[in-house]
């Protein structure tokens, strides 16, 4: 089945105003208009603004985070009807620094990726193994378990993106070999076949995340169960990000 590759740029905590809108206008300018789905997540504080800078871009609209509940007394919190609000089409759940910086527990993660869905809207659900966890040979049971957050309820194969980011290759510069990103990507595709189905497995986009950036994109994105890529680093600045999402076509 063939899947148009999705590459999403996460912002992190990075940008202030200006450089989220230049950032934003430099990327809806660049993105290729088919071949490949291209989005960007910039820090909730920006999303309108980066929405109002992308608008009539094929560029999508991402959110780092959210929470489950549709609203009240949840200081700090945002929620789906917000996000949707200012035309936010796909969110990510359980990226690797939620889960090990800030301590969100998988039923927390399961609880958000659950609600996400219900909206309408696309989960990017994040797994992946930390060094000591790949060094054990524990690689595929975690990420078993962190996709069985995923309620098999979850059928749309368009609104449900799997990234798997080695924890030990975001941001350290290392980088899983091509052949250690598809065989990761292959084991995670034959579980959610068994999980789901084999057809909702096949439809389903497995990005990889973990330090890719334009001169190891090409290789990852032409494993034939690498559909795309959560890049960290290299979407903060738009020639090599739009790099690494030309790499897809």
């Amino acid at each position: 089945m063939a899947r148009t590759k999705f590459v999403a740029g996460n912002w992190k905590m990075n940008t202030n105003k200006a450089a989220a809108v230049a950032l934003a206008k430099g990327v809806a300018d660049g993105a290729p208009k088919s071949g490949v789905e291209v989005g960007i997540c910039p820090p909730f504080v920006y999303l309108d603004a980066v929405s109002a800078a992308i608008a009539g871009s094929p560029v999508l609209l991402g959110a780092q985070d959210v929470y489950f509940e549709k609203d009240g007394a949840f200081t700090g919190e945002v929620s789906l009807a917000m996000l949707k609000d200012l035309g936010v089409k796909f969110v990510l759940t359980g990226h690797s620094e939620r889960r090990h910086v800030i301590k969100e527990p998988a039923e927390l993660v399961a609880k958000k990726a659950q609600a996400i869905y219900d909206a309408g809207l696309t989960v990017v659900h994040c797994v992946g193994e930390k060094l000591e966890e790949r060094d054990a040979g524990t690689t595929f049971a975690v990420c078993q378990k962190q996709i069985e957050e995923l309620a098999t309820s979850l059928t749309d194969a368009k609104r449900v993106v799997i990234a798997y980011e080695p924890v030990w290759a975001i941001g350290t510069g290392r980088t899983a070999s091509d052949e250690q990103a598809q065989e990761v990507h292959a084991f995670i595709r034959d579980f959610m076949g068994k999980r789901w189905n084999k057809d909702f497995a096949d439809a389903v986009r497995i990005q990889y995340g973990g330090s890719m950036k334009p001169d190891n994109a090409k290789g990852l994105l032409g494993q034939k169960d690498v559909d795309g890529g959560l890049i960290g680093g290299a979407a903060l600045k738009a020639d090599s990000f739009l790099a690494i999402a030309k790499a897809g076509l």
